[in-house]
């Protein structure tokens, strides 16, 4: 308290209490306490934390996300045949014989290939011929036809023998890779033992199995066999459309998207579509969205549970210091001046939590990132605003206890 300007000239006295005042007051009060100061920033610490460390994280997943997205996705191009698939009529294959050339003969195209669901019905699929009537594991168990340049346009990972190539393909040979699921469920995990897969008790010969694709994933739960060996034995496709699988070097898939049709049916390119890869940025946007919705609920919990704690805290503090609070009264204090007193300790808990938090937040994205190898993005804003966040948090925790302060009359206060 200060004396005022009518104090000195000998009227009323009318006390104020200054913002310089009320700042070394709070901070006098924090310091007296360590231990529960700490404890009561804790909770703020937390939730300023997981804010930033969630929106930096968030922002630094999204850029990998993206950068993945652009590298694959965006390098993808499929070109799907538009010829009617009516049962009722005779099915033809839209994509030329030499379709794999054509494609791969345009500049950008890393690897091209055709593919198909085998038009099938309760087919059975083992290891040994099935009986007939019997269908085994055909429900889990997908069956393709796929050329040796849709294989390596898929970008397989093969765990055991080879993929088929040009050989078998010209030779409509009957053999077939596995993807790494078709394999668990049929048993087989190796092909040094030549094992045989049945369709419709027809063999084939395993020589390659799977583990991963980068493209096409439906393949991993499939047996592929060369295209000319499913054109020969089962015809062209009927229930779904024939597919050509096109990768592409960065930047070119756009124009071979707009290039490949005419490049395989020059007569009627019209018979074929070919769909480009979208545009990364609304994906960016919307993981980004997803994301940080979710992670900011649980940011926000954290800071209702930090509000709850200096809320709580602050109100025992009322409850303790009842005398000082008679006494700052007694001696000319106004109930503003107490509420403005407590609501400046709890602001300035806040304040140091978010700094804190935010401290902590950076140091836990910066750790993240150097671990995963990442480029840690932190938006500017997040970390102006984050120790405003802590700031505001103390400021609405301390409202009710600054009120039940102001409450008080000193002559009771004085009396406990």
């Amino acid at each position: 308290m200060t004396r005022t300007k009518d104090e000195d000239r000998g009227l009323p006295p009318f006390s104020r209490l200054r913002l310089r005042d009320g700042l070394g007051e709070a901070i006098a009060g924090l310091v007296q306490r360590p231990g529960r100061s700490v404890l009561t920033m804790l909770g703020t610490v937390l939730g300023v934390g997981a804010f930033v460390a969630v929106l930096g994280l968030t922002s630094s997943a999204t850029q990998q996300i993206g950068n993945a997205f652009t590298a694959l996705t965006a390098t993808t191009v499929t070109v799907q045949d538009r010829t009617p698939t009516d049962p009722s009529t005779t099915p033809v294959l839209s994509f030329p014989p030499d379709a794999d050339e054509r494609v791969q003969r345009l500049n950008g195209v890393a690897a091209a290939g055709v593919w198909w669901q085998l038009p099938l019905r309760s087919p059975s699929v083992g290891t040994r011929p099935a009986p007939p009537g019997e269908s085994a594991r055909a429900r889990s168990v997908r069956l393709f036809a796929a050329s040796p340049g849709a294989l390596q346009a898929a970008r397989p990972v093969v765990a055991a023998g080879t993929l088929y190539n040009q050989f078998h393909r010209g030779r409509a040979e009957q053999v077939c890779v596995l993807g790494a699921g078709a394999a668990r469920l049929l048993g087989i995990s190796r092909v040094d033992n030549q094992p045989v897969v049945f369709i419709n008790s027809t063999p084939y010969s395993v020589v390659g199995i799977v583990s991963d694709v980068e493209r096409l994933p439906d393949l991993l739960l499939g047996v592929m066999i060369p295209e000319s060996t499913a054109l020969r034995a089962y015809g062209p496709p009927r229930d779904s459309p024939a597919r050509m699988l096109i990768g592409t070097d960065v930047g070119a898939a756009r124009l071979i998207a707009h290039q490949a049709p005419l490049a395989l049916r020059p007569d009627r390119p019209e018979l074929l579509t070919a769909v480009p890869p979208p545009d990364p940025h609304g994906l960016r946007d919307e993981i980004d969205t997803s994301l940080s919705g979710l992670f900011l609920v649980l940011a926000g919990i954290c800071l209702v549970i930090g509000a709850v704690g200096i809320a709580n805290t602050t109100l025992v503090a009322v409850l303790e210091r009842r005398g000082e609070i008679g006494l700052r009264r007694a001696l000319g204090a106004g109930p503003r001046h107490i509420a403005a007193q407590f609501l400046t300790e709890s602001t300035v808990l806040g304040t140091l939590g978010g700094l804190a938090g935010t401290a902590i937040g950076i140091g836990v994205v910066a750790v993240v990132a150097l671990a995963q190898e990442w480029t840690a993005v932190i938006n500017p804003y997040t970390v102006v605003v984050a120790p405003a966040v802590g700031s505001l948090t103390g400021l609405l925790a301390g409202l009710y206890p600054a009120l039940r302060a102001a409450r008080v009359e000193p002559l009771e206060a004085l009396r406990t």
